[in-house]
This record gives structure tokens, C-alpha cells and sequence, in this order.
């Protein structure tokens, strides 16, 4: 039976992605579980245990190969199969995460821009040309995207989720504040909320300042 890896390793793998990225830029092309944990600021020992889950990729006393390391990660994340990706929603949110996303450097490819505002029909975002939302589903269609990434009101992400899985859609990245679940097992809906991590902040904040206050 095939080893099923718990929900905080794989949470993880993104961000031993993005370090073991930024080192290989870098130009080192090998590194020791202990130095990537001084840069990573975790244990050499969580480092191990998350990538033996995957079978491991280093030898002990020889440390890992960081262009291996990389594509190895890669194919775990599914980044080398090129999804494709559509942005439902093109209002201050949308444009900037269509702008600022360096979607082919983390293995998609952002291939449509939709909104339902007649006035933004043609508006240039990034390298892309705003499109009708009335056009949706004859591009899916034509184009077969494989994922969804709504920046739409709250209100309206259930209905546009529930009308773009019926043109086929089967994966969500949803930035609507609102938390969005559907009862098909073959739709995968992540959801995103900056407003959690603001309060997580807060809340370090709070424990920073009360354990200053202990302190003095």
C-alpha cells in the first residue's frame, strides 16, 4: 500500500521549493541538510523526515544535489506537466495577482483574464486582453485550462465555481473571501484568505509585546 504523506509535509514542500530555487540561482549545487536548515531556519532532522517521505534524496556525509533536489520536487508538486490556468475576476485583486505572479516559474500558465464588467472587455493586463465572461465557456472548450483562479465578489464565487465545473473546471484557487467547498470528490478548491494572516500577525504582535511587558 502506497505511504500516504500527512497534509504538513506537503504544506511544506512549497516553501523547500522556493529555498532550494533561490539557492540554485545562487549557483551552489550541492547542500547539506544542515546548512539548508540554518537557511531555512528548521531542524536538519524535520528536513530529513519530510523528504524521506518521498523516498529521500541526499547520502549521508554527501548532502544533496540541488538541480536533482529541485526536479524532484517538481514532479512531486506536479510543477513540470504545464498546467494551465484561467483568472475569473479583474478588479484590483485580480490584475495585480495576474501581474505580479510569476506563474511559468512555479509550472503554470495563465492563458485567459475574464470579467463580467463590459468596460474592462479589452484592457490590457500583463500579456493579456480582458475577455468577456460570456466568452468562458467556448475557451474552456477550445482551450481545456486546467484550473480556475477567482477573483470575483463573495457572492458570486459558489455560482461562477458551480458554472465553470460544469464547463469542466476540477480545480480552484479561490480569492473571494469566502470559503468555498463542493460535495464532488473530483473538484479540488483551495482557498485563500490574506485576512488570516494578518490576524496571525496580530497575534504574534500581541505575544511579541506581552512577553515584553513579562519581561520588564
Amino acid at each position: 500500500m502506497e505511504k500516504k504523506v500527512s497534509a504538513s509535509v506537503i504544506n511544506r514542500l512549497p516553501r523547500y521549493y522556493r529555498y532550494i530555487s533561490e539557492i540554485e540561482a545562487g549557483g551552489i549545487e550541492r547542500i547539506s541538510s544542515k546548512e539548508l536548515s540554518r537557511r531555512m531556519n528548521v531542524t536538519a532532522s524535520q528536513i530529513r523526515q519530510d523528504l524521506n517521505c518521498f523516498g529521500g534524496f541526499g547520502q549521508q556525509g554527501y548532502g544533496y544535489n540541488i538541480k536533482f533536489l529541485k526536479s524532484s520536487i517538481e514532479k512531486i508538486l506536479g510543477l513540470d506537466r504545464g498546467y494551465t490556468a484561467i483568472l475569473v475576476g479583474a478588479g484590483n485583486m485580480g490584475r495585480t495577482f495576474a501581474i505580479n505572479t510569476k506563474f511559468e516559474s512555479r509550472g503554470f500558465k495563465l492563458i485567459g483574464i475574464f470579467d463580467s464588467d463590459p468596460k474592462k472587455k479589452g484592457v490590457k493586463v500583463g500579456n493579456h486582453f480582458i475577455k468577456s465572461y460570456s466568452e468562458i465557456k467556448q475557451f474552456i472548450s477550445e482551450n481545456k485550462p486546467q484550473m480556475a483562479i477567482l477573483a470575483v465578489p463573495k457572492e458570486s464565487a459558489r455560482g461562477v465555481a458551480e458554472e465553470l465545473i460544469g464547463y469542466g473546471i476540477k480545480a480552484f484557487l479561490n480569492f473571494s473571501y469566502t470559503e468555498l467547498s463542493m460535495a464532488a470528490d473530483d473538484v479540488t478548491i483551495e482557498n485563500v484568505h490574506l485576512s488570516d494572516s494578518l490576524m496571525r500577525l496580530s497575534y504574534k504582535i500581541v505575544e511579541r509585546e506581552n512577553n515584553t511587558e513579562q519581561v520588564e
